[in-house]
């Protein structure tokens, strides 16, 4: 369980240091980081799935309408999410990013409620009704829905949605939603290089290997959730996920100087306090299901 831990910590931190990452270079254009971080991913990751002789298990899932359809719907959500997170770090809005990673375990909370037909138990309903009211002082505080943020909350829920009851493992799922959106990148990528827009090989040598490595840092930490998910309980996890958003705010205020605002630091410890109350609820639960059973 302890190696299950810090594969866990190992993932989150490494995430969490993304938005160092996407602005070394924020002079390439969202969807050209987007293109490149797909098509290197799966690279990447098809080369890991090789390695590993599993290529007979990825080939079976491309065989299936069914899986490939499953896979599709979640590409599209993957794609949505990766997109507006890259373009939000790089246009300065790295704090509203951190609320989209804090908000999504309650928004996913709510989906399992809604089409799941899930129940929760009463402190659940106060963490996801306090968030409501975080979500809401920020909407009035600013005149205007933090739209960043719900947005990766809700495409990220949903992704991880349809990942729930998805059939394939962690990696030949992510490598075939790569693969799936591979074409449509690379064609992407060879239309912007045609009309001379196309920044790879032509923003300079460092620029070039971090497109090129938005693959690996991409796939790394995924692997290392995915071994760490199958070694230590969920709620644990869950607990842990917030390293990453946690990292996100303070990079974006004690590094970028991204404005902390009296109104945003009130909706933001209001979500705070909602998370607090969903994760030592969680926890507590858990430990008295373990008592039960033992």
């Amino acid at each position: 369980m302890k190696k299950g831990v810090w594969y866990a910590v190992g993932a989150y931190v490494l995430w969490g240091f993304f938005p160092i990452y996407w602005k070394w270079l924020e002079q390439v254009p969202a969807l050209q980081l987007l293109g490149h971080r797909i098509i290197w991913s799966f690279l990447f990751l098809f080369f890991i799935v090789l390695w590993l002789r599993q290529g007979s298990v990825f080939r079976a899932a491309i065989s299936s309408p069914r899986i490939l359809l499953i896979y599709s719907t979640a590409a599209i959500f993957l794609a949505i999410n990766w997109l507006t997170y890259v373009w939000a770090v790089n246009a300065g809005f790295i704090v509203e990013t951190s609320l989209g990673y804090f908000i999504n375990p309650l928004f996913s909370m709510v989906l399992g409620v809604v089409i799941l037909r899930e129940r929760l138990r009463l402190w659940q309903w106060v963490s996801v009704g306090l968030a409501t009211i975080g979500v809401v002082y920020l909407t009035v505080a600013y005149g205007s829905l933090p739209w960043i943020g719900l947005i990766l909350a809700f495409s990220f829920g949903v992704y991880g949605f349809i990942k729930k009851t998805a059939p394939l493992g962690s990696l030949h799922g992510v490598t075939l939603e790569t693969g799936i959106l591979f074409l449509p990148a690379l064609l992407f990528l060879l239309y912007t290089e045609a009309t001379g827009a196309g920044a790879f090989l032509h923003s300079g040598m460092i620029s070039n290997l971090l497109m090129v490595g938005a693959g690996v840092v991409t796939a790394v930490p995924l692997l290392m959730f995915a071994a760490a998910s199958q070694r230590i309980p969920l709620s644990l996890v869950g607990v842990l996920q917030y390293i990453a958003p946690t990292m996100y705010f303070l990079i974006g205020v004690l590094l970028y100087n991204e404005p902390l605002t009296t109104e945003r630091l009130i909706g933001f410890c209001i979500i705070w306090a909602a998370l607090v109350i969903f994760a030592v609820e969680g926890f507590l639960h858990h430990q008295t299901q373990v008592a039960v059973i033992e």
